[in-house]
């Protein structure tokens, strides 16, 4: 993908970040996520040959979650496998690079912190900070379906269905481009959220650039 240069030195060739251990990445490019699905409940169900329901329901929500994370623009996709005792810790990380219309300009980060935060939206905390990667917008947000109740019928359906959960978001400036690295992090463990986003905001700390061999 082509970025539009702002300044030099050109911009990076790629990121890195630091995951903990557990945490598996899902293929979301059509070509590739079936298998990647597949290899990731194979993992999940080893050893276990008695529940082929639960376990081809589990591969149809995994599917259905990587196809929504392409299709939302979405790089790479990873979720949490770690173990908490006999307990998996539910989590998951979407990758994504935001780019401005042809020919435009992205909105600064202070500007778009600006504009979150005029929207008072109850359980959201808006702020830029200064990651080792470079500036970066900081979005803390508290989902629960009782009280962010959606302004349609159709959408207050799907609601219905939805658990509390906890999202934090960091728009990460890519330096000497018009672009931003959106990392998009998500739990349903409300009843831990602030260990949770401690554990967020360590792998976001993590990020780094890489230059072209």
């Amino acid at each position: 993908m082509t970025l539009t240069t702002r300044s030099e030195p050109p911009p990076p060739a790629d990121y890195q970040l630091l995951l903990p251990e557990g945490w598996f990445r899902v293929h979301i490019d059509p070509e590739r996520r079936d298998r990647s699905v597949d290899a990731l409940v194979e993992r999940q169900f080893n050893g276990i040959d008695n529940a082929p329901q639960i376990k081809a329901q589990v591969r149809q929500e995994l599917i259905d979650q990587a196809t929504k994370a392409f299709e939302e623009g979405g790089v790479e996709l990873y979720l949490s496998l770690q173990q908490a005792g006999p307990l998996t810790v539910p989590a998951s990380l979407l990758i994504a690079l935001g780019l401005p219309p042809q020919g435009g300009r992205l909105p600064a980060l202070d500007d778009i912190a600006g504009r979150l935060a005029a929207e008072g939206n109850a359980g959201r905390e808006v702020s830029v900070v200064e990651l080792a990667a470079g500036p970066a917008l900081r979005v803390r947000e508290e989902y629960d379906p009782a009280r962010d109740r959606p302004p349609t019928a159709e959408a207050q359906k799907e609601a219905d269905y939805a658990l509390p959960s906890v999202t934090l978001d960091y728009q990460v400036q890519v330096p000497g481009a018009e672009a931003l690295l959106l990392l998009t992090f998500s739990t349903p463990l409300v009843q831990i959220a602030d260990a949770m986003v401690d554990l967020f905001d360590a792998v976001a700390g993590s990020l780094s650039w890489t230059d072209a061999a």
